[in-house]
């Protein structure tokens, strides 16, 4: 019987201590503020690498709306790309003053947006020739090469 009781006092019970506890919610309490805060940071970047890409797609898209209308018009207008959107585009449409080219447009598109009660935007410049420009300045341009 005094063997019984022996090994029974003398088997180690499976588990955690107090102290061990303890010191592993002290590590999770350092490190978990960290984390949420990376992850904070990653949401907020990702949503703004989403508009910035949505942005520039649109912006794309109202720059070759222009270009496929041919020669513009100078002037100025400004949008929004469908209804109940963030995103805005605003055209300027200029003739170019230089003595050595004519009948060439420059078109500058931007694309605004809010992201966080904030305004961004993100712009893009081209020129745009007159494709249909008379056939005698064509000729004369060539000659006085």
């Amino acid at each position: 019987m005094n063997q019984l009781i022996t090994h029974s006092i003398s088997e180690k019970k499976d588990g955690f201590t107090l102290v061990e506890i303890l010191v592993t919610l002290t590590i999770l309490a350092a490190i978990l503020p960290a984390l949420l805060q990376a992850f904070t940071t990653a949401a907020r970047n990702q949503g703004l690498s989403d508009n910035s890409t949505t942005a520039l797609y649109l912006l794309k898209f109202r720059m070759a709306e222009i270009e496929m209308e041919g020669y513009p018009d100078v002037g100025e207008e400004n949008d929004e790309f469908g209804e109940n959107t963030r995103y805005r585009w605003r055209s300027v449409i200029e003739d170019v003053d230089s003595e050595d080219v004519e009948n060439v447009r420059q078109v500058q598109v931007t694309v605004t947006w809010l992201h966080r009660n904030r305004e961004n935007s993100m712009s893009m410049s081209t020129y745009i020739a007159d494709r249909q420009m008379p056939q005698a300045q064509a000729q004369q341009g060539g000659q006085s090469r």
